[in-house]
Order: structure tokens, then sequence, then C-alpha cells
């Protein structure tokens, strides 16, 4: 008989087996989808649709760099043991599907998963459900990036939890360039940064930053300056929502810098919710402004990279300071432009186990 797209599209949802596979199943079977199935997992694709719903949180980022050092791509593909992880044959797989993806290019991962694999005749997604069956626990090729400029460089660190693109803009990929790059790298991965600088950020995005170091600083009614606090205060000792208790902790350690230690968590609250009332008041003011500016700043050095404090620093330099001395050292134009940071599993909720359950369950007597 026939065998329709249809038909071969109903059989990969049953057995989560590749397009191929379930063709070549529904053919060698006449088009009976049981016995189709019963083929498929003979063949031990058909396990790959078990596997689907588990959790794959471990795994590996991999990553390759063109020999001319211009171009470099990174994947991150999860398994669900570290054990996998660890495998020899996971781990050439990894670096062979980086490498396919550093060769051609891709505009997302469903691109990616239709084209013809670099290992066999079959498509990409083909030949992940085989190594599904292979390996015996589901992977996920979750994510991938392909960088290209002036100078690439890739870190991995931690045996391929966390994997590092950086691209710099150069007119000199010389030793000293490549080696700012790589500590560069590092810093990426120990630190995440989410930007290369404040030039990345939109205006809309840092005035919804700051209204978020706003509102945290409104929270923590203990930091707010003190001629603030104290009023706040006052305002709690003279309002109905505080307990007595806390307004007694109040009269008596209301000068005592760890006040804070001493009231309840509901009188805390209070004081929350009575500063969020004065929220135009609080950032009209000059002292709380100051406050928040000092915060956000602060917050604004750990998320963009280049106001980083380098971590390899003998002095207080940041990471901006230190590629712009490289540059001068070198006589050369020199500046890091983009970077991408992979780390295995972020994201993921990792399942719990509960072996105590587990083995609980499986001592039960029927």
């Amino acid at each position: 008989m026939a065998i329709t797209a249809a038909d071969v599209k109903k059989l990969r949802e049953m057995t989560g087996a590749g397009m191929m596979d379930c063709k070549k199943a529904l053919s060698e079977t006449d088009g009976d989808f049981d016995a189709a199935i019963e083929f498929l997992r003979k063949k031990g694709l058909a396990s790959a649709e078990k596997k689907a719903s588990r959790i794959a949180a471990e795994g590996i980022v991999s990553t390759v760099v063109s020999e001319d050092g211009k171009t470099a791509a990174i994947v991150e593909v999860n398994s669900e043991t570290d054990f996998v992880a660890k495998n020899e044959v996971f781990q050439t797989y990894v670096k062979a599907l980086a490498t396919q993806i550093l060769n051609n290019d891709y505009a997302n991962l469903d691109e990616f998963f239709a084209a013809k694999s670099d290992l066999d005749d079959t498509t990409v997604e083909e030949h992940h459900k085989a190594m599904v069956a292979k390996i015996g626990e589901k992977l996920s090729i979750r994510r991938f990036e392909k960088i290209s400029g002036d100078a690439v460089v890739s870190y991995i660190h931690a045996g391929g939890k966390i994997g590092v693109l950086v691209e710099a803009t150069t007119d000199a990929s010389n030793d000293a360039v490549l080696e700012a790059m790589k500590n560069v790298a590092m810093q990426i991965a120990a630190m995440n940064p989410s930007y290369v600088s404040r030039d990345e950020i939109s205006a809309d995005l840092l005035a919804k930053e700051k209204e978020v170091v706003t509102s945290s600083a409104i929270n923590d009614p203990a930091t707010l300056p003190k001629p603030l606090l104290n009023a706040l205060l006052d305002e709690a000792v003279a309002g109905a929502a505080m307990s007595q208790e806390d307004k007694d902790v109040i009269a008596e350690k209301k000068n005592d810098k760890y006040l804070f230690n001493f009231l309840s968590a509901e009188g805390v609250q209070v004081l929350r919710d009575l500063a969020n009332t004065h929220t135009a008041e609080y950032v009209e003011n000059k002292i709380f402004a100051g406050l928040v500016e000092g915060r956000f700043n602060k917050h604004l050095k750990e998320i963009c990279l280049v106001d980083q404090a380098y971590v390899k620093a003998e002095d207080k330099e940041n990471v901006g300071q230190y590629v712009a001395k490289v540059a001068k050292d070198n006589g050369i134009n020199f500046s890091i432009k983009k970077f991408v940071r992979f780390e295995t599993g972020e994201g993921i909720e990792k399942k719990q186990e509960d072996y105590a359950a587990e083995v609980a369950k499986a001592a039960q007597i029927n």
C-alpha cells in the first residue's frame, strides 16, 4: 500500500523515531501501525518515545573555532545523567555537532534538525534519535550559536559545564590579543555578565532596571536613609497595624543599628507596606535618589562585562581598562565586541530524586 506523509507523521508521534525510520517501518510492514511499532522497537528506535518525558538537565557544552580564528560555534546538548555527559561517545558526538554548525549556516534549531547529518546519510534529527537509542537515555540538542569577527576564541570550563565564545574587533590577532581574549572568556565563565557594556542596554530596559532597584530599596526599609526611616518608624508606632510588642521594640531600640533583628516578620512587613505608600515622596528625596543611583551603578557593574572588576587584576582595574591597556601596550585597535555563554542545564528544573520514597515503594508488599 502507499505510505503517506500523514502516516509517517502519525507513527513518528507514536514512537518518537525519526521520519526515515518511520517510513521504512511502514514500508516493511505494509502500513500496519502495530507491526511498524514492533519493527521499530526491535531496531531500538522506538525507545526514544519513553525517554521523551524525562528531564535532561546534565550534558555538556562544546565549542569549535575555525582554522583562521575568525569563526566559532557553540552547542549545548543535554543528557539525563552526568555519567553519560562524561562518556567519550557522547562527547565526540557533541563535538561533531559543533563542527557541523561551524561549517554551515542554520537560522534555528528546526533548520539544523532538518539538515543532512555530517555523520551519516540521515538528517541531524534522525541521527540524534539513533544516538538516543544507542546511549540509552534522553538527549536534547538545546541551543547553538555561531559568531564571526576579526578574532574569536573559545573557552570551556569545568569539563564542559560552561562554554564561552568571545569576539573582538581588532587589527591584529597576535598572541597578546588572543591571550587577553582568553582571559576575558575566563572572566565571563566565572562572573556571568549579561552585556558587554551599558551601550547594549536600551533606554527602556535601563528604566525598568532602575525601577526594580528603586522598588527593592523601598522594600528594604532597614537601609532607608535615616531621616526617612525615623519618620517611617514614627508612623508605624502611631498606627494600628503594628503589634504592641513591635512598637515596644522600636521605642527601646529605635537608634540601634540591629533594630530589625529584634522586630517580628510581621512588624517588618508593616514597615514595607508603609514605605510603599511613600514611593512618590521617596523618589523625589535627594538622599534616597542618591542611594538608588549607587545601587543602580553597582548593579550595572555586575551585569556589564567591561565594568566588572577584572578577576585577575593585581590592582582595581576593570575588564574595560584591562582590554584598553592591552591595546595601548601593543599599539593596536582592540575591543570586545560580543560574547556567548552557555551553562549546561541553566533554566532547566532538575528532577529531584527521592531515593527513600523509591526504596519504600519498592519494599511495599501488595
